[in-house]
């Protein structure tokens, strides 16, 4: 979490702090639409009491045949499962954010941390978008020319999988929480 909070100035940002407090029952998941210095998504699993999150410039797809290049990112505390709301222009990831899905997730790799920390977990996802089985794979370690791990995800062939999925556009999308777009969240906080 130092890395996370060494970026932020929470006097500024209405991001969470994080508190770490473990949630109960099944671990969450996340998925974030952040229209920022370019529109993404962002990827979170709760592992080890944080969100382990990952960039996803194309969003997650449910067609096994797309594979979704993921960025890591800084660990999150467990609150930023919730947050929506802008972060002011100055600070680091200046942008609007919805929660375009969240849910459940199982491992379905042993030993989950460990295995992620190996470069490949395969977990089922509960949410209200997203059903079924995903895998994140780590195909170029933190050591090649500019320095930065970069991942797939891809959605494990299963009866939720769906060919010719259609990714979701940003723009248009609506909050799981709230039902409102990235517009609707910047004109409140305007």
């Amino acid at each position: 979490m130092k890395r996370y909070r060494g970026k932020r100035h929470f006097e500024t940002t209405s991001e969470p702090r994080g508190a770490g407090a473990p949630s109960d029952g099944a671990p969450g998941f996340v998925v974030q639409i952040h229209d920022a210095s370019t529109m993404h998504f962002d990827f979170r699993l709760e592992v080890d009491g944080v969100l382990k999150s990952w960039s996803v410039p194309k969003g997650p797809s449910s067609d096994p045949r797309e594979k979704r290049l993921a960025m890591p990112t800084e660990d999150h505390p467990l609150e930023y499962r919730e947050f929506e709301g802008v972060i002011p222009s100055g600070e680091y990831g200046a942008g609007t954010v919805i929660v375009w899905d969240e849910g459940t997730f199982r491992p379905l790799t042993e030993d989950f941390p460990a295995a992620l920390e190996r470069g490949h977990v395969k977990f089922w996802l509960d949410g209200r978008k997203l059903h079924g089985g995903y895998a994140l794979t780590r195909f170029r370690g933190g050591d090649g020319d500019d320095g930065r791990e970069a991942w797939l995800l891809v959605k494990e062939r299963d009866e939720r999988a769906a060919s010719e999925a259609r990714t979701p556009d940003p723009v248009r999308a609506r909050s799981a929480v709230t039902g409102r777009t990235l517009k609707q969240v910047a004109s409140e906080a305007g």
